[in-house]
């Protein structure tokens, strides 16, 4: 596996003793996410939005409205910029100034292509099982009209930055500040409440294993 290469775009250039560029780092960013955010420039004002991930192979996908403007102008080759951030928690300095966060981050820089229609099918049911592991197999086949109303994009992982400051200290000795003040970190931490079955559904229905699978990867950790 090749280390992410260092570009003007890449290069992290603000505590850059942070920057990760292990390609495995950004695999275990993007696996661990649900949804990341999506930016363009369009009519020369720039516009983000969050979108569903999942990534398959050395791409990330997402998908969208074959009548969205959004998704159209990325299938037009728009370049775009996909970031995922993992909050770890707010680091409380002895001071506002010194005060920030522990995160990990990935920043992709890229130009999608579109799935063509002969594989969209399998790259949305890869996507469904990295956002609902499982839920393909409980509910009914998607229809030709339902894949030809979606517009699957691959977004590729070529040219993109990691930053990980998971570790860093919250205060540093001999930094003159008044220890009488507290000083300390406060974890953070996505979680998952207890299921809401719709009012539709059947009552006693149980709750499929798609959505505890779901929910104890969350618990363990396993996104953000």
């Amino acid at each position: 596996m090749t280390d992410l290469p260092l570009t003007p775009l890449t290069r992290v250039r603000r505590l850059p003793h942070h920057q990760v560029t292990d390609r495995g780092a950004l695999y275990d960013i993007i696996d661990g996410a649900l949804a990341a955010t999506v930016a363009f420039v369009r009519d020369g004002r720039p516009i983000a939005l969050p979108v569903g991930i999942g990534r398959d192979g050395d791409d990330v996908l997402i998908h969208g409205s074959t009548g969205s403007d959004f998704f159209r102008r990325i299938a037009d080759g728009t370049p775009v910029c996909l970031t995922v951030t993992h909050l770890l928690g707010l680091k409380y300095a002895r001071s506002l100034f010194d005060s920030s966060m522990r995160y990990r981050c990935a920043v992709v820089h890229a130009v999608a292509s579109v799935v063509p229609p002969e594989e969209k099918e399998d790259a949305l049911l890869a996507l469904s099982e990295h956002l609902m592991p499982g839920r393909p197999a409980e509910v009914r086949p998607m229809t030709s009209r339902e894949l030809a109303a979606t517009l699957v994009l691959r977004v590729p992982l070529a040219e993109a930055s990691v930053k990980d400051n998971a570790g860093s200290a919250v205060e540093e000795d001999g930094d003159g500040e008044d220890r009488a003040v507290w000083a300390g970190l406060l974890p953070l931490r996505v979680v998952a409440g207890e299921p809401v079955t719709s009012a539709q559904t059947i009552a006693g229905t149980p709750v499929p294993v798609s959505v505890r699978r779901a929910a104890e990867r969350v618990a363990s950790g396993g996104t953000a």
